[in-house]
């Protein structure tokens, strides 16, 4: 699977707690990730 750009930079904000999971949601809502990525980073559904 070929990642987002900023698919990265996203999820390690995510692990290190820097973002929570609106934060990440934003992200989707802006198109920095997608919403197979997101539901990838959280753990959650879209």
């Amino acid at each position: 699977m070929e990642y987002s750009s900023n698919y990265n930079k996203v999820k390690r904000y995510f692990v290190l707690g820097v973002w929570d999971e609106g934060r990440v949601r934003n992200a989707v809502e802006k198109g920095w990730i997608t919403i197979v990525e997101f539901e990838e980073i959280t753990g959650t559904t879209y």
